[in-house]
């Protein structure tokens, strides 16, 4: 019995108390998380190689 009510109150609360996001809102947001990925990636990248050839030149330096 305690399930069943459980499971009326989760319902209501879904259906009656949550503001869903509108199909544009989620497409906006969904843009900005893309956008923010991908200069985040290509500053990682860019990160990943200057330490490569920071690196390479301090070896072969050294050696």
């Amino acid at each position: 019995m305690k399930i069943k009510t459980y499971l009326k109150d989760v319902h209501n609360e879904l259906v009656n108390k949550t503001s869903w996001p509108t199909w544009s809102e989620l497409t906006n947001s969904a843009i900005v998380v893309m956008i923010a990925s991908v200069i985040i990636s290509a500053i990682i990248f860019a990160m990943d190689i200057s330490f490569e050839n920071v690196l390479g030149w301090v070896y072969e330096k050294l050696y």
